[in-house]
Protein backbone atom coordinates (compact mmCIF):
# COMPACT_ATOMS: atom_id res chain seq x y z
CA UNK A 1 0.00 0.00 0.00
CA UNK A 2 1.31 3.43 -0.91
CA UNK A 3 0.62 6.74 0.78
CA UNK A 4 -1.84 7.57 -2.02
CA UNK A 5 -3.66 4.27 -1.35
CA UNK A 6 -3.79 5.13 2.35
CA UNK A 7 -5.26 8.56 1.61
CA UNK A 8 -7.83 6.91 -0.65
CA UNK A 9 -8.80 4.41 2.03
CA UNK A 10 -9.13 7.14 4.68
CA UNK A 11 -11.25 9.23 2.31
CA UNK A 12 -13.56 6.25 1.70
CA UNK A 13 -13.83 5.55 5.44
CA UNK A 14 -14.70 9.16 6.25
CA UNK A 15 -17.14 9.52 3.39
CA UNK A 16 -18.25 12.73 1.73
CA UNK A 17 -17.76 14.84 4.86
CA UNK A 18 -14.05 15.38 4.08
CA UNK A 19 -12.39 15.79 0.68
CA UNK A 20 -9.57 13.53 -0.54
CA UNK A 21 -7.29 16.56 -0.53
CA UNK A 22 -8.05 17.20 3.15
CA UNK A 23 -7.51 13.51 3.93
CA UNK A 24 -4.12 13.83 2.23
CA UNK A 25 -3.26 16.77 4.50
CA UNK A 26 -4.28 14.75 7.57
CA UNK A 27 -2.20 11.72 6.56
CA UNK A 28 0.80 13.97 5.78
CA UNK A 29 0.42 15.78 9.11
CA UNK A 30 0.22 12.49 11.02
CA UNK A 31 3.33 11.08 9.35
CA UNK A 32 5.22 14.35 9.87
CA UNK A 33 4.25 14.35 13.56
CA UNK A 34 5.51 10.78 13.98
CA UNK A 35 8.80 11.69 12.29
CA UNK A 36 9.27 14.91 14.29
CA UNK A 37 8.58 13.16 17.59
CA UNK A 38 11.05 10.35 16.83
CA UNK A 39 13.70 12.86 15.69
CA UNK A 40 13.36 14.49 19.13
CA UNK A 41 14.09 11.08 20.68
CA UNK A 42 10.59 10.65 22.11
CA UNK A 43 8.24 7.73 21.62
CA UNK A 44 4.61 7.50 20.52
CA UNK A 45 2.11 5.03 21.96
CA UNK A 46 -1.16 4.46 20.12
CA UNK A 47 -3.29 2.12 22.24
CA UNK A 48 -4.54 -0.90 20.34
CA UNK A 49 -2.13 -0.20 17.46
CA UNK A 50 1.45 -0.05 18.69
CA UNK A 51 4.46 1.97 19.78
CA UNK A 52 6.91 3.96 17.70
CA UNK A 53 10.26 4.58 19.39
CA UNK A 54 13.94 5.18 18.76
CA UNK A 55 16.34 2.34 19.46
CA UNK A 56 20.06 2.95 19.85
CA UNK A 57 22.32 0.37 18.21
CA UNK A 58 25.87 -0.04 19.50
CA UNK A 59 28.92 0.12 17.28
CA UNK A 60 30.01 -3.32 16.09
CA UNK A 61 32.36 -5.16 13.79
CA UNK A 62 30.72 -6.83 10.80
CA UNK A 63 32.17 -8.77 7.87
CA UNK A 64 32.13 -7.94 4.18
CA UNK A 65 30.32 -10.96 2.68
CA UNK A 66 32.48 -10.96 -0.47
CA UNK A 67 35.92 -10.64 1.05
CA UNK A 68 35.34 -11.73 4.65
CA UNK A 69 37.21 -8.60 5.68
CA UNK A 70 36.10 -6.96 8.99
CA UNK A 71 34.18 -3.68 8.66
CA UNK A 72 33.41 -1.28 11.50
CA UNK A 73 29.73 -0.32 11.72
CA UNK A 74 29.25 2.88 13.75
CA UNK A 75 26.66 3.33 16.52
CA UNK A 76 23.37 4.74 15.30
CA UNK A 77 19.78 5.43 16.25
CA UNK A 78 16.99 3.78 14.28
CA UNK A 79 13.20 4.16 14.38
CA UNK A 80 11.30 1.01 15.32
CA UNK A 81 7.64 0.03 15.51
CA UNK A 82 6.34 -2.50 18.01
CA UNK A 83 2.75 -3.59 17.33
CA UNK A 84 0.32 -4.03 20.23
CA UNK A 85 -0.77 -7.49 21.33
CA UNK A 86 -4.21 -6.85 19.84
CA UNK A 87 -2.69 -5.85 16.48
CA UNK A 88 -0.35 -8.86 16.41
CA UNK A 89 -3.14 -11.31 17.25
CA UNK A 90 -5.44 -9.78 14.62
CA UNK A 91 -2.76 -10.16 11.92
CA UNK A 92 -1.99 -13.68 13.07
CA UNK A 93 -5.66 -14.73 12.93
CA UNK A 94 -6.08 -13.26 9.45
CA UNK A 95 -3.00 -15.09 8.14
CA UNK A 96 -3.91 -18.36 9.82
CA UNK A 97 -7.34 -18.35 8.21
CA UNK A 98 -5.90 -17.52 4.78
CA UNK A 99 -3.22 -20.22 5.17
CA UNK A 100 -5.87 -22.74 6.18
CA UNK A 101 -7.89 -21.84 3.09
CA UNK A 102 -4.80 -22.43 0.97
CA UNK A 103 -4.59 -18.96 -0.48
CA UNK A 104 -1.17 -17.72 -1.56
CA UNK A 105 0.29 -14.65 0.19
Amino acid sequence: MTKADLVEQVAEAVGRRVTRKDCGFVVEAFLASVQDTLVQGKGIEIRGFGTFKVRHRKARTARNPRTGEPVEVPARSVPVFQPSRYFRSRVDRAHRSSAAAGSPE
